[in-house]
């Protein structure tokens, strides 16, 4: 029972008699989490916020991410993501479970299946070296079950290059956009949209980029309207919240 519509079904059935409230009280009290002593995997997650529990692959052994993407894999949880994984550990892993590898962004979907791709999110970067970070966000974007477009090296030094893709930017939901050095590009997306922009600073940049601390402060400064900003590098916490922003009730 990993979402919102396997509880539903069963309180169904214990409207139409065919499980006792004690039986679904049972396994509801099974429900909630899976001790493995070194972690305890939350079955609930997908009932609290809509997607099952992502995997955060750096530190963790490629046992421990083979038992907890297994554990979840057994109670029917698709398209487990598990980020910052190196090639090496997925190769492991791959060996044990199905697994979908994504080199440039680290990023893994163990069990994957298929998806509705709702809405529409658009990723762009201010260069191609914003890359890595950006397929993060896309690919969360994607396995939560949102329809992406990328615009990859459409940053200021060249604004004509943002500026041929308006279509996409004026028809998304939310756009992210991926930039390092001084991170202008949020800015100059959040002043052309009528959508969120969820800006994401990179560590890419020279010695005065301070590992993406002015990108950062640029974003948190700008002066465009509807500009939220996440942390250094976190193309997966920009994916996310995208998703929950595309998917928002009452959007179809």
């Amino acid at each position: 029972m990993d979402n919102r519509h396997d509880i539903l079904h069963l309180l169904r059935q214990v409207a139409d008699g065919s499980a006792t409230p004690e039986e679904a009280l049972s396994q509801l009290k099974r429900e909630p989490f899976q001790e493995l002593g070194y972690a305890k995997v939350d079955f609930h997650r997908g009932v609290r916020q809509g997607a099952a529990e992502v995997i955060y692959g750096a530190g963790k052994t490629p046992d421990q991410i083979i038992g907890i993407a297994g554990a979840m894999g057994e109670r029917g949880c698709k398209n487990i993501l598990i980020t910052r994984l190196s090639k090496e550990a997925a190769d492991i892993v791959g060996g044990t479970i199905p697994l979908e590898y994504h080199a440039v962004p680290k990023l893994a979907v163990a069990f994957p299946g298929e998806r509705n791709m709702l809405g529409h999110i658009v990723v762009a970067t201010g260069g191609t070296s914003d890359m890595p970070v950006a397929e993060e966000a896309a690919l969360t974007a994607e396995m939560l079950g949102n329809r992406v477009t990328r615009l990859y090296d459409v940053g200021v030094a060249g604004l004509h290059r943002l500026l041929s893709n308006l279509e996409p930017l004026m028809s998304a939901r939310c756009v992210v956009a991926v930039a390092g050095m001084e991170g202008a590009l949020a800015s100059v997306v959040g002043g052309l949209v009528d959508c969120p922009v969820v800006a994401v600073p990179t560590s890419v940049g020279y010695g005065a980029n301070f590992g993406g601390l002015s990108a950062l402060l640029a974003m948190l400064n700008s002066c465009a309207s509807g500009c939220s900003v996440v942390n250094i590098d976190n193309g997966f916490g920009a994916g996310y919240l995208a998703s929950m922003i595309n998917q928002m009730e009452g959007i179809s």
